[in-house]
């Protein structure tokens, strides 16, 4: 489906976008770190949301897609320009989703927080060292 082709690919580069969140459910803003910890069982989970609804883009390894003519190629979520980010800041892109013209569309309406922040957790455990 069109909407799903763009899941957390633009979530990376909305992190550039926005600004660390401020309410609880989108992590503390002192720290940005995710309120809900980065446990066995949640990286698990958030794997599987990831590999539902993101990998269709990113690829399973996250490093990113190719793209086609009509979607541009999704950006890598494991890479320096994710890992410079904060969790809330990746969290809300996911959340949010970023302008048309990163076309990432906004997973407010399809996930609950805990399940993006069990993505933010499982992104963060692959991310390149």
């Amino acid at each position: 489906m069109f909407s799903f082709r763009f899941g957390i690919g633009g979530a990376v580069i909305a992190l550039m976008a926005l600004s660390s969140g401020g309410a609880a459910a989108q992590g503390s803003p002192e720290t940005g770190k995710s309120p809900v910890p980065a446990t066995p069982d949640s990286i698990a989970t958030g794997k599987q949301t990831y590999l539902r609804r993101c990998a269709s883009c990113h690829a399973a390894s996250g490093e990113g897609g190719p793209g086609n003519d009509l979607i541009p190629a999704a950006p890598s979520l494991v890479d320096e320009q994710v890992k410079v980010k904060t969790d809330s800041q990746v969290f809300n892109n996911i959340k949010n989703g970023i302008g048309p013209e990163f076309n990432m569309v906004a997973f407010k309406d399809t996930l609950k927080d805990d399940e993006i922040w069990n993505v933010v957790n499982y992104l963060r455990s692959i991310a390149k060292k």
